[in-house]
């Protein structure tokens, strides 16, 4: 070899190096990872729509529904749904039978029409197009067709219901403008667009002393829902008067956003309660009824949208904390209420309507589109994963109006006064109550389309987490899917795969969750050097190529929450599952007819044997208090994984695929109390001679029966929980 070939060789060698140098330079100088609070709000989205000016700049933007396809335990909450008791509702419950029904007439007159249609329609039809269930498409059409085909030549629609002023309560609109919403984004039938413009042009029409009048008490505290859906229209059509009526709807609607209804005027508006004492606080929410505090807190960050008033903003977040601070002193994340939240009863054996939970979910995760905060989205997954599956029959064909973080019978017996309804309100039964009968059929429906949200800069946002296949349009317009294969959260990976098949650029957002300190991320087996952050979002962009696979682990840890004010008990988490103590269930069939509510009322042809009712009853001792070393609580638990349950229902005491182990002794003097509920629960930490005893612990979705907020039992460390 000559010297000029050998430099030749040489000189090739170092270039190539240079060139390998520079192309690793070139694909790392592509890859951008950041760390945000927020996806970046500068750019609009070209492929959705959001926000139009003068609004404020949508932070997340929502996918159409059919978008987001669930997998594993969300997809069977649906399947059972679909062929239980929401799927089934519109041939046994009397306020659907289409017979003199009041939204298949054309004056808006009928002997059934109110809120139970839309209620059941929205999960219902949703539920249909998410699954691609063609039967449930065809039922939902035929509901819609009627709304669209009668609506009236001023422009209202719906029944025409009208309190003894005269004034119209338009509260059952608004529910069914959620149905019409979501069947425009399936379908892009424009009548639905014709039909709001001109709905809303008749109300911006009714006099404010007339519109969501405080004579017609539930539209008047829930007109942030006309507000959602006004401002939905708006970002459609860009029509200047609903701006207008977005004032009104704000002007007209109860004062969320305010403090202060003085104390007479909180006694007057619900039923004077002998002997009760309104304290001062009582008066800093509008209403303490359970369904419109999970419904209506948000309105004031609605209005933010309209009014860029950070204090508007900081109102929902008041309201949250509000309620949270006088009876939210339990696990679950909601609030013990029962139907409305009454002073002195704040024990963890106090409920909260189904409505309740759903609504808290579906105000969370319009927050969420609005703000992007993680904290709404690890709220609604709290929410989800651990108070509404205990509030129906595995099979989904029964559920109980009031469910409570500590419940240790589930029976057809009236406990009033130590819960606020006076009836059978504990029973799971497929017949009452009419509210939460029909409402409840949203709360899986809406949590799919919410797993994923599209960003202001053309990307996508996985925000809440359960396995599914998202399809939706990125960048200039291509179209990416994403697989996410997991059991979250019962375990601690989420593995997605990304097919795009001519390649995608565009940055995906990942939520890491405020619970998990140790987060990681491989892209393509290598893991990131970006260490993601506790409530921070994970940004990555990069040029997205078929079959790159994205492991994001979220390792959870045992932790003890600690309520202060609720006799200083403690709750068990696990990551966003919090842990009850497993008791023996015995399930005692009944007959709904001998079980329901006053209220309750199904068409004359059902067989009612067909959905029996079920009281649930203890068979193991529930009263226990836990032994916990709080310095070192890995020497307190032991964590068992089962196997995945063959029909991927994971919530149910024998199924769960989690059971945390741990020491504790009965409390004697702990017992059921005069009103059949768990006794109120004492100041930790407790003494008790009893023996030490093993317990186990299991999801607290999974436990219809449950004991979750637990006293200590005092001793070694005991000073520590003081």
């Amino acid at each position: 070899m000559n010297k000029t070939t050998k430099y030749r060789i040489i000189s090739g060698c170092i270039l190539a190096s240079f060139c390998l140098l520079f192309a690793g330079a070139s694909v790392r100088e592509k890859d951008k990872v950041k760390i945000v609070d927020v996806p970046d709000q500068s750019v609009t989205n070209v492929n959705y729509i959001s926000n139009r000016k003068p609004l404020v700049p949508s932070a997340l933007i929502k996918l159409p529904v059919g978008a987001i396809v669930p997998d594993s335990w969300l997809r069977e909450c649906l399947l059972r749904q679909s062929n239980g008791l929401m799927g089934n509702l519109g041939k046994i419950s009397a306020w659907l039978q289409k017979k003199d029904n009041a939204w298949f007439s054309k004056d808006g007159k009928g002997d059934w029409g109110w809120e139970e249609v839309p209620y059941w329609l929205r999960g219902y039809a949703d539920a249909g197009y998410i699954l691609n269930r063609q039967d449930m498409i065809a039922e939902a059409k035929i509901w819609i067709e009627e709304v669209i085909k009668n609506q009236r030549a001023d422009g209202n629609f719906g029944p025409l219901n009208l309190g003894k002023d005269g004034v119209q309560d338009f509260w059952g609109n608004m529910i069914m403008l959620n149905c019409l919403q979501s069947y425009y984004e399936y379908s892009g039938d424009r009548r639905v667009i014709d039909l709001m413009s001109r709905y809303f042009k008749f109300q911006l029409t009714v006099p404010d002393d007339r519109f969501l009048a405080r004579s017609s008490y539930w539209q008047w505290v829930r007109g942030g829902d006309n507000l959602y859906s006004v401002l939905w229209l708006y970002n459609i059509t860009g029509e200047k008067f609903l701006l207008d009526l977005a004032e009104k709807t704000h002007r007209c609607t109860a004062p969320w956003s305010k403090r202060g209804m003085s104390i007479d005027e909180v006694a007057n508006w619900k039923e004077k309660r002998e002997g009760m004492e309104w304290p001062k606080w009582y008066g800093d929410l509008i209403d303490w009824h359970n369904v419109n505090v999970a419904e209506c807190f948000r309105e004031p960050a609605q209005y933010y949208q309209v009014s860029h008033k950070p204090s508007d903003l900081q109102a929902t977040k008041d309201n949250f904390r509000i309620v949270r601070e006088h009876f939210g002193q339990v696990p679950g994340g909601m609030f013990g209420s029962d139907e409305n939240a009454r002073p002195g009863y704040a024990d963890p054996h106090q409920g909260t309507e189904t409505c309740g939970f759903v609504e808290q979910m579906f105000s969370n995760e319009q927050l969420l589109r609005i703000t992007a905060d993680i904290a709404w989205a690890d709220h609604t997954e709290e929410v989800a994963f651990n108070s509404l599956p205990a509030a129906m029959m595995p099979d989904l064909k029964s559920l109980r109006y009031i469910t409570s973080p500590n419940m240790v019978v589930n029976d057809a017996k009236n406990h009033h006064p130590g819960i606020m309804n006076r009836g059978p309100f504990l029973m799971m039964n497929p017949f009452s109550s009419r509210c939460c009968q029909h409402n409840h059929s949203q709360g899986w429906p809406y949590l799919v389309e919410n797993l994923w949200m599209a960003t202001p800069d053309n990307g996508l946002a996985a925000v809440i987490y359960a396995a599914s296949t998202v399809k939706a349009k990125v960048g200039n317009g291509k179209e990416i899917s994403i697989q996410c294969v997991s059991n979250y959260p019962f375990e601690d990976q989420l593995r997605f795969t990304v097919h795009a098949r001519q390649g995608v650029k565009c940055p995906l957002y990942f939520r890491i969750p405020a619970w998990c300190t140790k987060a990681q991320m491989t892209i393509n087996g290598k893991k990131l050097a970006t260490h993601p952050v506790a409530g921070k979002y994970l940004s990555i962009e990069r040029t997205w190529k078929e079959n790159d696979a994205i492991v994001l682990t979220l390792p959870k840890e045992i932790k003890l929450r600690k309520w202060e004010q609720n006799h200083n008990s403690v709750s068990v988490d696990y990551g966003p599952l919090t842990f009850s103590l497993k008791i023996g269930e015995n399930y005692v069939r009944k007959e709904s007819t001998e079980t329901a509510i006053e209220d309750s009322k199904w068409q004359k042809e059902v067989d009612t044997k067909l959905w029996p009712s079920y009281e649930i009853y203890p068979t193991s001792n529930w009263n226990y208090g836990l032994e916990l070393d709080p310095k070192d609580l890995s020497k307190s638990f032991t964590l068992e994984t089962k196997s995945w349950p063959a029909d991927n229902y994971p919530f149910t005491a024998s199924a769960a695929p989690l059971v945390l182990k741990v020491k504790g002794k009965k409390i004697k003097a702990w017992m059921v109390d005069a009103n059949g509920l768990a006794g109120e629960l004492q100041d930790s930490p407790v003494k008790s001679t009893e023996a030490t005893e093993t317990l186990e612990l299991i999801p607290m979705g999974a436990a219809r029966l449950r004991i979750s907020a637990f006293p200590t039992i005092g001793g070694s460390g005991a000073n520590e929980w003081k």
